[in-house]
């Protein structure tokens, strides 16, 4: 009896773990779905986006669908900005040739790209890796200056 209760939490563990997967196999079902409507697309835990055209769209992931969708178009963007742990980070995308790479933080717990409208709305976009929040702020800036 009391080894059979020792398993109990260990059993409950796994029922988690296997809900866990499963939730997450959902939204990238979901995602694939939603991204093929773009030229170019992102999946993160935290957001999706997608850019088709002048036009960026970015989401919050669910198991059905992306919820919580913004838009705007590049043409409409004064700035895009690099932020690692809530600062500003100054990175060069001018005269930089393809493929080259630019010293960045290995590590942040807070990664984002702001979106800085003409009208002064300001957007944020999550990303959990800094590789790839650097690929698409040096792809939307170079898209907006």
């Amino acid at each position: 009896m009391e080894r059979g209760l020792l398993w109990l939490p260990l059993l409950s563990i796994f029922i988690w773990l296997a809900w866990s997967g499963w939730n997450e196999y959902q939204k990238i079902e979901a995602y694939k779905l939603w991204a093929t409507q773009f030229e170019r697309h992102k999946f993160d835990i935290y957001a999706v986006l997608g850019q088709k055209g002048d036009r960026l769209t970015w989401g919050k992931p669910t198991r059905k669908e992306p919820i919580a969708l913004k838009s705007v178009n590049l043409p409409d963007l004064q700035q895009v900005r690099l932020k690692l742990d809530r600062k500003l980070i100054e990175v060069p995308i001018q005269n930089l040739p393809e493929g080259s790479q630019v010293e960045l933080p290995t590590k942040a717990k807070d990664i984002e790209i702001e979106l800085v409208a003409r009208s002064g709305e300001i957007s944020q976009i999550p990303f959990t890796d800094i590789a790839i929040a650097y690929d698409w702020y040096r792809f939307l800036a170079s898209r907006v200056n």
